[in-house]
């Protein structure tokens, strides 16, 4: 069982404090700080999790080229948003999933699929349902499918270079899930009206 930002306790009792520090540009590596700038430019302000990542500039390159790979693949905005969100509740990461409910309004992504995704909820279409499910499966059971599985999933128009895109989503997701879990970072002010428990 994956516990919950909220919840973490030491023995003695008391809540846990992260000791991961949230650069700026200034503050940053000096390989980070362009990185730092590139989000800046993008986001209009630097995300929590890219300062977070800023520590190890490498890491940071690495999410950041993830990322642009998986929004220039085979997806379309709907498709991106369910792979992202199934992943990021299941990882049960309080800081991804109101990022990803910002970034879908932003993506004009219809409110009541991201609604559904945060609440667990079925997908609207039998396509996308199809998405959800084996997003799940390979998390679930750590990359592996069934015949059975994929048959399902090709049923609906799928086909091999989306199980690959997903395994492209999964592997950006892996990277700010567990960075969030480890440094329990705050959720950035202009996604807090969709804090997710």
């Amino acid at each position: 069982m994956l516990k919950k930002h909220s919840s973490e306790t030491a023995t003695n009792g008391e809540i846990t404090m992260s000791h991961f520090t949230i650069h700026t540009i200034e503050s940053a590596p000096d390989d980070s700080k362009p990185l730092l700038k590139k989000s800046l430019k993008a986001n209009g302000v630097v995300p929590g999790l890219h300062g977070v990542l800023a520590e190890s500039p490498n890491l940071l390159k690495g999410y950041q080229e993830l990322h642009q790979l998986f929004l220039n693949s085979s997806f379309n905005a709907e498709e991106l948003t369910v792979v992202w969100q199934t992943i990021n509740v299941e990882h049960e990461c309080h800081y991804c999933v109101p990022a990803h409910t910002g970034i879908a309004n932003a993506m004009k992504v219809d409110p009541a699929l991201t609604e559904a995704l945060r609440n667990r909820e079925p997908m609207p279409t039998p396509k996308l349902q199809a998405l959800q499910d084996l997003t799940l499966t390979l998390v679930r059971n750590r990359g592996y499918a069934t015949d059975e599985d994929l048959e399902a999933f090709f049923a609906v128009g799928y086909g091999q270079q989306q199980v690959l895109d997903i395994i492209l989503g999964l592997s950006q997701k892996v990277i700010s899930n567990y960075v969030n879990h480890m440094a329990r970072t705050p959720v950035d002010k202009r996604f807090e009206k969709y804090t997710w428990q």
